[in-house]
């Protein structure tokens, strides 16, 4: 079984003479304890073209000290790593394995580097004795298993904060070394510095190209690409707003290839579109039952208690974790599947050989706003038609087809935003605003099927279906609002930014 731990810390240079400055200056510090040493050694594993840390994730198997055991660690931000770790084994474990499957696909993880330190330890404590952050000396000595053997050797500091300690203690602590002449170290890792010193560093991320209007759109779909990627290994965690998330990114991806189909070829990216929205509907099980679990859980919260009648919030409960359960296991056959990874791999392919069209090498401005003006103009188009039924089911479907449009254009404007600048903000910004009262609305007629079905249930079970009747009539009015709010949100959308 893995457990994991946020990581967060900061390194430092060193060398076997630097003397540490009196931290108990350190506003909170009350103490500098020793806590003894350490003999570690540690090796990391990676795909044979360095592909984990290519992407700043380590993976490691270590003996000695306190966490004998494997460690995955996923960068979160700037000096912010969450820490899964494993029991000792021989083998990467099978659970750490999969969290990196998006970005290995199957390949072999080999030992490539050995670091062996000596540790001494420092415990920052306040007056209370309690532990606020770790101070670590480290002398490194690296190895490098593969490629001839080569070696390399540093000593560096490290500083890294107790759990539920204040983030802040670090500035402060920083604050006070860089005044004893001690800098922040240039790699961000162990790792990385050890591939460095041994002759091959990790690959540097492309330097990205804004000239083109295709510069734009490649720059566009590599972050989104890298989203999906990362939020893979959320997903597998089972991680709060994980599938959302992922979800999103794959949207952004499929909405680029049709909204600028100008500069890429659609005989490549028509494929991978299909495959991206179906990676979306399985998906959209588990994300659609979250939404749709909170959304009944925080009208049930609205019911006086006067009200609530029968068994209610149990029923709920059962209702929502069978239907959980099964949306779970859906998505991680999905992320565990051949077709899945066959989707990441033509991703790739497509990045490193991208297939533009004659519109890609022209200037952005022009080529990106016609794109997000042809957009809009059907989400006009579906708006218009929506606005002109009456209530009812024709309508909510019109609806929700309006909704997806204007998704749509607000990805494309986002998209261009570094090339078109506030006027793509501005009409993502207002976009938004119309996707979310569509979005409400469209939530609340799938609310109401399952209020519905809950109402059926219930009564078949000789229980009260008062409660799930007196919620469906909400909805009924939430859903009118959100029409009647409709033309005064849409009267706000402008183009004009993006004509000029």
């Amino acid at each position: 079984m893995a457990d994991t731990k946020r990581e967060i810390e900061r390194k430092y240079e060193a060398t076997t003479d630097t003397r540490l400055p009196d931290l108990t200056r350190v506003r909170g510090v009350s103490a500098v304890v020793e806590a003894g040493a350490a003999d570690l050694d540690a090796v990391y594993h990676d795909t044979p073209d360095l592909r984990l840390a290519a992407h700043a994730i380590t993976l490691r198997r270590r003996t000695g000290g306190g966490d004998e055991g494997w460690h995955l660690k996923l960068p979160v931000a700037p000096g912010i790593r969450d820490e899964i770790s494993a029991p000792l084994a021989d083998e990467v474990p099978r659970k750490l394995a999969g969290l990196v499957r998006a970005r290995t696909r199957g390949d072999a993880l080999v030992p490539l580097v050995r670091l062996r330190s000596a540790r001494d330890v420092r415990h920052l404590v306040d007056g209370d004795g309690t532990v606020l952050a770790e101070l670590s000396t480290d002398t490194v000595h690296a190895e490098r298993l593969t490629g001839g053997g080569t070696s390399a050797e540093w000593t560096e500091i490290e500083v890294e904060l107790a759990d539920g300690a204040d983030p802040a203690l670090l500035d402060a602590v920083d604050k006070r070394l860089r005044k004893a002449g001690i800098r922040p170290a240039a790699a961000p890792s162990k790792l990385a510095r050890a591939l460095t010193g041994t002759g091959t560093p990790p690959p540097a991320p492309p330097t990205p190209a804004d000239r083109t209007a295709g510069d734009h759109v490649l720059a566009h779909l590599r972050a989104q690409v890298d989203a999906l990627l990362t939020y893979d290994a959320a997903v597998r965690r089972d991680q709060p707003d994980a599938v959302h998330q992922m979800r999103v990114a794959t949207r952004r991806l499929r909405s680029a290839f049709r909204s600028y189909r100008k500069v890429l070829d659609r005989d490549v990216t028509d494929p991978l579109a299909g495959e991206l929205k179906w990676v979306a509907a399985e998906l959209g099980v588990e994300r659609d039952q979250e939404v749709l679990t909170e959304r009944l859980r925080t009208a049930l919260d609205g019911v006086p208690r006067t009200l609530l009648l029968g068994p209610v919030r149990a029923r709920h409960r059962r209702w929502a974790t069978a239907r959980r359960a099964g949306s779970r296991g859906r998505t991680l056959k999905l992320l565990d599947s051949g077709r899945y990874l066959a989707l990441l791999d033509g991703l790739d392919a497509l990045l490193a050989d991208p297939p533009l069209r004659p519109a890609a090498g022209k200037d952005p401005a022009g080529v990106l706003a016609k794109a997000v003006l042809k957009d809009h103009a059907r989400l006009a188009d579906r708006v218009d038609r929506a606005l002109s039924l009456p209530p009812g089911p024709e309508r909510d479907v019109a609806l929700h087809e309006a909704r997806k449009a204007a998704k749509r254009a607000r990805y494309a404007a986002e998209a261009a935003r570094p090339a078109l600048g506030k006027p793509a903000k501005r009409f993502a910004k207002r976009v938004k605003a119309v996707q979310k009262i569509l979005g409400d609305h469209q939530d609340s007629v799938v609310a109401r099927e399952s209020l519905r079905n809950l109402a059926i249930q219930s009564h078949a079970a000789g229980e009260s279906a008062f409660v799930w009747g007196l919620l469906y009539g909400r909805e009924e009015a939430a859903a009118a609002a959100r029409e009647r709010e409709l033309p005064d949100v849409w009267a706000k959308v402008s183009v004009r930014g993006l004509e000029r």
